[in-house]
């Protein structure tokens, strides 16, 4: 049986694993979807050789940068990303060949165009983690150019959350959260921002899909903001991994 699964850690709130076993089952295909989850990206050797027919991987937090040393090749546009999150694998007299890929770029892509506007010309990056390089990634594409907020700011190109200003978000329509922050089941949480700076020309995008509604998105709604999670983003993603596992 064809076998795909997740890497990462925690995985106490897969996604992966629930869509594609339905997936799986509605559309009669032979195949299953595991939950691996590892203390250590180090661990995905040993994984390997005690699964030794695994066709596909999805990866996850923390190891979307981290799995890049452990690849035999990488898409082209991964690599300009700089992070992974599909693993095609191929066997060959019992050794496997990792390439990496990167769905999240087409996931959020996707997801956030139709509703981008004219005025949607900057955006603030929440986090500095592997997805939110998909997220600059993607937002370039878009024409839009963009500012990584972080704890610890390395550099002009980003800017710490006691920085932020409402003057800041004025000029900056576009906020797109990339943190875990607000995740079930630390649902009191949500990014430091000054929220009454927003206003009905801003979009806030956040990739957490659990809860529906995070604490970043429901201040934001309350502000007049057009509001996004990422559940869209991860079915476009998921579709994106079959077909490179698949091509």
């Amino acid at each position: 049986m064809r076998t795909f699964g997740l890497i990462g850690y925690p995985l106490t709130h897969s996604f992966s694993q629930k869509y594609f076993s339905k997936k799986f089952e509605d559309e009669g295909i032979d195949a299953r979807y595991l939950n691996f989850p590892l203390s250590n990206i180090g661990e995905l050797k040993g994984l390997l050789e005690q699964h030794p027919y695994l066709a596909g991987l999805n990866v996850t937090i923390p190891y979307k940068e981290q799995v890049l040393p452990f690849l035999d090749e990488l898409d082209t546009e991964a690599g300009h990303i700089g992070a992974v999150n599909v693993i095609k694998i191929t066997w060959n007299q019992g050794k496997a060949h990792l390439k990496g890929y990167n769905s999240d770029l087409k996931g959020f892509s996707e997801s956030l165009t139709p509703l981008l506007k004219d005025h949607h010309r900057k955006a603030l990056i929440l986090g500095t983690g592997g997805a939110s390089k998909a997220v600059a990634h993607g937002l370039l594409k878009a024409g839009i150019l963009y500012r990584f907020v972080s704890r610890s700011p390395k550099g002009p190109a980003q800017v710490s959350y006691e920085a932020l200003s409402p003057e800041i978000l004025s000029e900056y329509k576009v906020i797109v959260n990339t943190s875990p922050l607000g995740m079930s089941p630390n649902t009191d949480q949500c990014p430091h921002l000054p929220y009454e700076a927003l206003g009905a020309d801003h979009l806030c995008y956040d990739l957490i899909y659990n809860p529906e509604t995070t604490l970043f998105l429901q201040k934001a709604a309350e502000q007049g903001a057009v509001i996004k999670n990422g559940l869209d983003m991860l079915h476009l993603q998921a579709e994106a991994a079959w077909r490179i596992w698949n091509s």
